[in-house]
């Protein structure tokens, strides 16, 4: 990777459930995984083995202050500097961080994907793209519905008392509002098969330059 050429950063916001990781998938699969440095922000949930499984279950994973943003942002600014880091592994059955990493290099693109990435200006001027994935909220339920309990083990009373008492009230009070940060708002995300291939043709055309 050329030093005077730094790598393009994009971000990709939405409410949980709306379809960011089908995008982001859709996105790696077309350029190639092999020039992308993925670095999703629900990685670096904060490590809470200080806590007692009962108290991480009252933690509310939808605020920022769950997140350790700043070691993200550090994250960017090494990657950039052509510098290798240690991706966090966070554990969402146990509601902590793993004990392993996993080891990300520098690529021409770097991606970034998660519901909060615009909040902080210091993360959200870092983006030279940001895509912001809007899909109806019941349609956003019901997604996070089936992953919780399928791949997550959740009962689905528990991902309800969730929803009602944490995950709505931060999606109207932090997520829902960056969208006026974002260049290109794509509805239903990577399901949204035009939206979908104006993105990756521009990342293809940023690529050949």
């Amino acid at each position: 990777m050329s030093a005077s050429k730094p790598p393009f950063i994009i971000g990709i916001a939405g409410a949980s459930g709306s379809g960011k990781t089908t995008l982001s998938e859709r996105i790696l699969e077309e350029i190639g995984k092999g020039k992308i440095a993925l670095l999703p922000h629900d990685a670096y949930y904060r490590n809470q083995d200080h806590r007692s499984f009962e108290e991480r279950l009252k933690v509310n994973y939808d605020h920022p202050e769950s997140l350790e943003t700043e070691l993200l942002i550090e994250h960017i600014h090494q990657l950039k500097n052509g510098q290798t880091v240690q991706l966090p592994v966070y554990d969402f059955v146990h509601h902590t961080r793993a004990k392993e990493v996993i080891q990300v290099e520098p690529k021409k693109l770097i991606l970034i994907e998660g519901i909060l990435i615009y909040v902080e200006k210091q993360l959200r001027q870092l983006f030279d793209m940001k895509l912001y994935v809007d899909t109806d909220q019941d349609i956003c339920f019901i997604r996070r519905l089936r992953r919780d309990i399928v791949e997550r083990g959740r009962t689905m009373e528990s991902v309800v008392n969730q929803y009602l008492q944490m995950v709505r009230p931060s999606f109207l009070e932090f997520v829902e509002p960056t969208k006026r940060y974002a260049d290109v708002i794509i509805p239903e995300g990577g399901l949204n098969q035009v939206a979908s291939e104006m993105v990756i043709a521009r990342l293809n055309n940023l690529l050949q330059r």
